[in-house]
C-alpha cells in the first residue's frame, strides 16, 4: 500500500511570485511580454534558475509518520479513505543551464532577444480511488463493487527544452511577446486513457463470479533500454546526455505574452505557455491489457502439485483461456504527447508616494513602477490536464524598498492549499541580481505537514537601462 501511495507522488507549475517580478530577468520565462528592465542579462551558467515543487491535495507525509501514538496502519487507513479520484499528487523540477537577454539597438531598439536551454521534469497523478481501495481491502468485503480501472491516470516525463524569445515594446502602453520552444524528450510514461472494470458477485455453480473487463495501456519511451542487464551506471549517463542534446524524442512549442499599461496605475498582463507536443518514436514500448473474463472459480489439484505429477489439463485450460482473453501485448508505435498547457492572467494597481529622486538615481525601474514605491493585485492561474484543468487564484504586494532591494508577497488558493503565503525577493548590488522565491510559508516550521511547497532563486549579471 505505501507502494501505491508514494509511486506516483507528482505540477501544477505555478510561479506566483515569479509572474510580474519584472525586476528578476526569469519573469521572461513566464511571460514573454513581460516589461523589461534592462539592457542586457546573462544568468550565471547552471544558477541563474533552479526551481523545485512538490503537492499533494490531501495527505502530508505528516499525517503518516507523526510520531502521535496512532497505529501506522490506522494512519494508512485513514489516508486511503480521505483521499479520492479528485485529487492529485504533483512534482515539478526545474534547472536552467544557461539563460540570455539583449536589447536590440538602431532602428531595433524597441525589440529584445532571449535564449536559453533548461531541463524540465515534470509528473502528475490523480489518486487511484478504487484501485486503493482494493489493494488495501482486497474483494472479499466489496461483494458487488464494481473496481473502476480509469482511477489509473498518471504521466511523468524529463525533458530538455531549447528556446529563444523575441519581445517588442510597440509604445509605452502595449508590448508583446513570444518564445519558440525545441523539446528534447528524455523519458516519458503515461497511462490517461484507461477503461474498464473489476466486480466480485455471488456466483451460480461456485460461491463467487469475478469479472474482468480491460482497456488499459501504459505509454512509456526511454525506458526499456535503461533496465537493459548489460547498462550499468556510465552508460546510463551517456545515454541521457545524448538524449538531453536532442538525441531523443523532438518536439516544438510556443509561449505568448502581452502587457498592457492602461495609465500609470493599471497595467493589465496575460500569457500562454507551452503550447506544443513530442513525438515519442525513440526506445517505444507501450503495454496494452484488453479483454473480458469471468472466472467462476477452479479446482486447484493440490495432490498433483504436492505429489511431483503434472498439472490437470482443465487446470491448464483455465491459464490458457485467461490467457487467450488479455492478451498481454507490447507494441512500439510511435505516439504523441501534449505538453500540459498554462495560462496566466494578471490586473496590477501601483500607489504610494512617488520618489523623483529614485526614478532619477535609477532609470531601471521608472518605466514598470512610473514612480509608484508600490503595487498590489490579482493573478489567476490555470494549467490543463488530462481530467480537468488545475487552478489557482492569487493576490500579491510588490514593494520597491530601495534601488538594491525589492519584494513581493503572495496569497493563493489552489487545490493543495487555502493559507499558501509566499514571499520573494530581488537584491541588486553591482549588477549582480540574487533571487529567492519561496511560497507555502506558514508550513515551514513543519515542512512534512505542508500539502504543498515551492522554492526558486537564482543569479544573474544584469547591464541596467542607461538614459
Amino acid at each position: 500500500m505505501i507502494i501505491l501511495f508514494f509511486g506516483f507522488f507528482v505540477n501544477a507549475q505555478n510561479k506566483q511570485l515569479l509572474y510580474n517580478f519584472t525586476d528578476i530577468p526569469q519573469s521572461l520565462m513566464v511571460n514573454p511580454g513581460a516589461t523589461i528592465q534592462n539592457n542586457a542579462f546573462f544568468g550565471i551558467p547552471a544558477l541563474s534558475g533552479i526551481y523545485a515543487g512538490v503537492g499533494t491535495s490531501e495527505v502530508s507525509l505528516y499525517d503518516l509518520f507523526a510520531d502521535d501514538g496512532v497505529d501506522f496502519n490506522t494512519k494508512v487507513r485513514n489516508a486511503v479513505y480521505s483521499i479520492n479520484t479528485n485529487d492529485v499528487q504533483r512534482i515539478n523540477e526545474q534547472l536552467e543551464l544557461f539563460n540570455v537577454g539583449i536589447k536590440i539597438g538602431g532602428l531595433f531598439s524597441k525589440n529584445y532577444i532571449s535564449f536559453g536551454i533548461y531541463q524540465e521534469l515534470n509528473a502528475f497523478n490523480y489518486w487511484p480511488e478504487d484501485l486503493a481501495i482494493l489493494a488495501y481491502e482486497g474483494n472479499s468485503s466489496n461483494i458487488g463493487r464494481a473496481f473502476n480501472l480509469s482511477h489509473l491516470n498518471a504521466k511523468g516525463e524529463l525533458l530538455t527544452v531549447f528556446h529563444v524569445g523575441f519581445h517588442r515594446k510597440v509604445n509605452e502602453q502595449f508590448s508583446y511577446g513570444v518564445r519558440a520552444k525545441l523539446y528534447s524528450g528524455i523519458i516519458d510514461i503515461s497511462s490517461t486513457k484507461n477503461k474498464g472494470s473489476f466486480l466480485t458477485s455471488l456466483g451460480v455453480d461456485n460461491t463467487y463470479i469475478h469479472t474482468l473487463i480491460s482497456d488499459v495501456e501504459v505509454r512509456t519511451s526511454g525506458v526499456a533500454e535503461l533496465r537493459e542487464e548489460d547498462v550499468e551506471g556510465d552508460d546510463v549517463f551517456n545515454i541521457l546526455k545524448n538524449r538531453a542534446l536532442l538525441g531523443g524524442n523532438i518536439g516544438a512549442g510556443v509561449d505568448f505574452g502581452v502587457t498592457y499599461n492602461a495609465n500609470d496605475r493599471w497595467t493589465y498582463t496575460a500569457s500562454l505557455q507551452d503550447f506544443g507536443f513530442i513525438h515519442n518514436k525513440t526506445d517505444i514500448e507501450t503495454y496494452t491489457l484488453k479483454g473480458e473474463y469471468a472466472l467462476e472459480g477452479v479446482e486447484i489439484p493440490f495432490d498433483d502439485i504436492v505429489n511431483g505429477g503434472s498439472v490437470s489439463a482443465d487446470w491448464q485450460e483455465i491459464v490458457d483461456e485467461i490467457e487467450e482473453a488479455f492478451p498481454r501485448d507490447t507494441l512500439r508505435d510511435a505516439y504523441t504527447t501534449m505538453r500540459p498547457l498554462k495560462l496566466n492572467g494578471a490586473v496590477i494597481y501601483r500607489f504610494g508616494r512617488k520618489n523623483k529622486k529614485v526614478l532619477d538615481e535609477c532609470n531601471c525601474t521608472s518605466e514598470v513602477n512610473n514612480g509608484y514605491p508600490s503595487s498590489m493585485g490579482a493573478q489567476l492561474f490555470a494549467e490543463t490536464h488530462s481530467r480537468y484543468p488545475q487552478l489557482a487564484l492569487t493576490l500579491f504586494y510588490y514593494r520597491r524598498l530601495s534601488n538594491f532591494f525589492r519584494l513581493k508577497t503572495t496569497y493563493t488558493i489552489d487545490k493543495f492549499s487555502k493559507t499558501n503565503i509566499g514571499l520573494g525577493i530581488s537584491s541588486h548590488f553591482a549588477n549582480f541580481n540574487f533571487y529567492l522565491l519561496a511560497d507555502n510559508l506558514l508550513e515551514y516550521y513543519n515542512i512534512s505537514n505542508a500539502n504543498s511547497a515551492s522554492l526558486q532563486f537564482g543569479f544573474n549579471y544584469i547591464f541596467p537601462k542607461k538614459d
